[in-house]
């Protein structure tokens, strides 16, 4: 990484954002605190359990404060239950809120997921919890504490393996392609659609690690796809084939089906493939590594891969907004250093002089930025 400088962590998940840094241990940096908790809509805060309490900001005396101020609340396991005290990461979130069981072959270990359900999906659902709780200030004149935990997050993001769970008790699931019967839990499904279609990653040509595309055969485009690779693969009648004829016999035969479609599709790109599914109403989709997206023509047009020029780094990548708003569309801004708008935000926000905001950095109200290694 790029030395002395913000970390690509930081950098690629603070877009957008203002920096002040206040010194929470000086009673002048706590005032300032408390002329903000004033003035702002939100107050949201991920630290460990109690670390807020213990600088003096319960829930109830920041609601004192600011009556109208909302607060949003990220904990790994909540503030109550048996678990609270509990610290968590991405991963250990997805371990204990179902995904990481239902992620995998059905014969290997737990794995867990390349995109960030725990942390950004965390992250998202207390977006969603704020916007209501502004909307329903507007209507009461009160705020209130919005909470979300991450394993609550990610179990809500595995709602579709609990409806699984459920269909258990009343057999197997059929379009899962190893058996399920008698399981007391959702299994593990490898590349299962999961979703009542038959869906597979189907290696292409040349075959490396991402030369995969992933096919989801439904009832209605069977006999289109059949009809179109049968010919090239020696299977001339395979749209007659009484293997294959109702989406229940593909259930059973599903290995078969699957060979069928891979062998077809040993002689054309992932690229190539789709672009022969595609008028065939097939839905499918090339599987993209990230040099694939940084890359495509697609991404680069919706604006998803964005060049930034950082004061430390220099030019850089960032993913771009995927909300498209009409109206007023966003502009995607790099990330700031530590503290970078402390006296913007003091002047603009708690209406500061230079004298004033002087004297607060005589007293230590605010943080120095730490010593990079």
């Amino acid at each position: 990484d790029v030395p002395n400088a913000d970390s690509l962590y930081f950098t690629m998940l603070n877009s957008n954002k203002r920096s002040i840094t206040v010194n929470m241990k000086n009673p002048e940096g706590k005032a300032v605190f408390v002329e903000l908790l004033k003035k702002c809509d939100i107050i949201m805060e991920n630290f460990g359990p109690g670390v807020l309490d213990r600088f003096g900001f319960t829930w109830e005396k920041i609601h004192e404060i600011n009556p109208r101020i909302v607060m949003g609340s990220i904990k790994g396991f909540g503030s109550t239950g048996p678990y609270s005290d509990f610290k968590a990461y991405e991963n250990v979130a997805q371990a204990m809120g179902g995904a990481m069981s239902t992620t995998g072959t059905p014969d290997g270990p737990p794995f867990v997921t390349g995109a960030q359900i725990g942390d950004s999906g965390t992250g998202l659902h207390l977006a969603i919890g704020l916007l209501a709780a502004l909307h329903q200030r507007d209507r009461t004149g009160q705020g209130q504490y919005v909470e979300v935990a991450m394993m609550d997050a990610v179990m809500n993001l595995c709602r579709v393996k609990w409806r699984d769970h459920q269909r258990l008790s009343h057999g197997g699931l059929s379009e899962y392609s190893r058996p399920t019967e008698g399981l007391k839990a959702t299994p593990r499904a490898g590349n299962d659609s999961g979703g009542g279609q038959l869906g597979n990653a189907i290696k292409c040509k040349p075959g490396g690690v991402d030369d995969y595309i992933y096919v989801v055969v439904q009832e209605a485009v069977w006999d289109a796809l059949a009809k179109r690779i049968g010919p090239d693969i020696g299977q001339p009648n395979l749209a007659e084939d009484p293997r294959f004829a109702k989406i229940a016999d593909r259930r059973k035969n599903q290995t078969d089906m699957w060979a069928y479609i891979e062998k077809f599709a040993a002689n054309y790109t992932k690229r190539e493939f789709m672009a022969i599914l595609n008028p065939l109403d097939v839905p499918c989709g090339p599987i993209m590594s990230t040099a694939d997206l940084a890359n495509d023509e697609h991404v680069r047009g919706r604006d998803m891969y964005v060049e930034l020029d950082h004061p430390q780094r220099g030019k850089w990548f960032n993913v771009g907004m995927p909300i498209k708003l009409s109206a007023s569309p966003a502009v995607v801004k790099r990330s700031p250093t530590l503290g970078e708008h402390t006296e913007e935000i003091l002047r603009e926000v708690l209406g500061l002089n230079d004298a004033e905001i002087a004297a607060k950095k005589e007293a230590g109200a605010f943080s120095m930025p730490p010593k990079k290694k």
